[in-house]
């Protein structure tokens, strides 16, 4: 944790200064000018960090601003950087053509460039808070031959990377209860980083997700940001919403299928999975919750279907393509060897900016069929 968090400020420090650099066109030629946007930078650097802080010390009322402006302007910093990146390299090939040729195409430096890239973002920005609102309901078919004599079909819900806190609270929970409940689904599971804030003392959140009671029940799984949050509030508020946390076991359901979960390798605890997916196999469909879209070799083959989520997909375009080095398998439905197969969510939420580009959250509803 510690080092994550030293490399992300580390970072983040580095693209504030790009941002200022180039704003600085814009900026009066007087100190006073420039040290208050300094200082105005300072501060959006430290509000994730000041947000979470103000949440754990009880001042939810002051944390909640904070953490909107801070994490809204993270997401403009993130963009600015892609933006300025490609207006810098197209800026070298034009400069490289005109000294190897008659061309005499514009600089793109000065005030007109930086100006175009900083309303591009802001738009993109304004796209990005709609887009991360529009959750969509993705839906898998996934024919099996171990479902009980009698069963035609049976619905799992998947919800992943709700990030419940400051920034996703009760109106986001809202939508997405409403969802899984309109599939009247048999089965509801949680893939991790349902919790990312002290959800515990949040009677609402209880009372909402209470609402869905499947006949099958609800089980689910903690993910990194469950940790991040303080591991046993975030046991509590999943276990008082109604979830069976799964922490390296699993259950066979009314002899209609076996559901396995493990924790996030963040906990700290390593869980055998191969073993614990074999000492589970008794000829059911076998559903394993993983947060981590990952699957060792030796798992394949031991399990049906494996729901995932934690990459979101990059959440903000063009991030999937560096979440997709990590893992590779980020989107979507996935073939395996022995029969197996994965499901990665995109997520139900978001984390840091609540903006999506490209990137829609998702409630998955699958179709296991005769």
């Amino acid at each position: 944790m510690g080092l994550f968090l030293l490399t992300f400020l580390t970072l983040y420090t580095c693209m504030n200064a790009l941002v200022f650099y180039k704003a600085r066109v814009f900026l009066p030629d007087r100190w006073g000018a420039q040290f208050l946007f300094i200082f105005f930078l300072i501060l959006m650097i430290a509000a994730p960090i000041g947000t979470r802080l103000l949440e754990r010390n009880g001042y939810e009322w002051a944390a909640k601003p904070v953490g909107y402006i801070g994490y809204y302007w993270m997401g403009f910093v993130f963009l600015s950087l892609w933006g300025f990146l490609i207006v810098g390299a197209i800026g070298l090939a034009f400069k490289l053509l005109n000294t190897l040729s008659i061309t005499n195409l514009p600089s793109l430096a000065g005030k007109g460039p930086t100006l175009l890239v900083f309303a591009t973002v802001l738009a993109t920005c304004v796209y990005g808070h709609m887009e991360a609102h529009r959750i969509k309901v993705e839906r898998v078919e996934i024919k099996t031959d171990k479902l009980p004599q009698g069963m035609q079909h049976l619905k799992i819900a998947q919800i992943s990377d709700v990030h419940l806190g400051i920034i996703n609270g009760k109106m986001r929970l809202e939508e997405i209860v409403d969802l899984v409940r309109a599939e009247q689904p048999d089965l509801l599971v949680a893939t991790g980083d349902l919790v990312d804030g002290d959800m515990a003392r949040n009677g609402e959140i209880h009372e909402l997700l209470n609402q869905i009671q499947p006949p099958l029940g609800k089980y689910a799984v903690t993910g990194n940001h469950e940790f991040y949050a303080g591991l046993a509030q975030a046991l509590e508020t999943i276990e008082r919403s109604g979830f069976r946390v799964l922490r390296g076991e699993g259950v066979a359901i009314d002899r209609v299928l076996n559901v396995v979960g493990i924790d996030d390798p963040t906990i700290g605890s390593a869980t055998d999975e191969a073993s614990l997916l074999a000492s589970s196999r008794n000829g059911l469909f076998t559903l394993f919750l993983k947060h981590r879209p990952e699957v060792p070799r030796e798992s394949q083959g031991l399990f049906d279907l494996q729901l995932s989520g934690h990459t979101h997909r990059g959440q903000i375009f063009p991030f999937r393509f560096f979440t997709g080095m990590v893992y590779p398998m980020q989107n979507g439905l996935y073939d395996l060897e022995g029969g197996s197969k994965l499901y990665t969510s995109r997520g139900s939420g978001t984390w840091g900016p609540p903006i999506r580009v490209l990137s829609p959250p998702e409630v998955t509803i699958i179709d296991l069929v005769r």
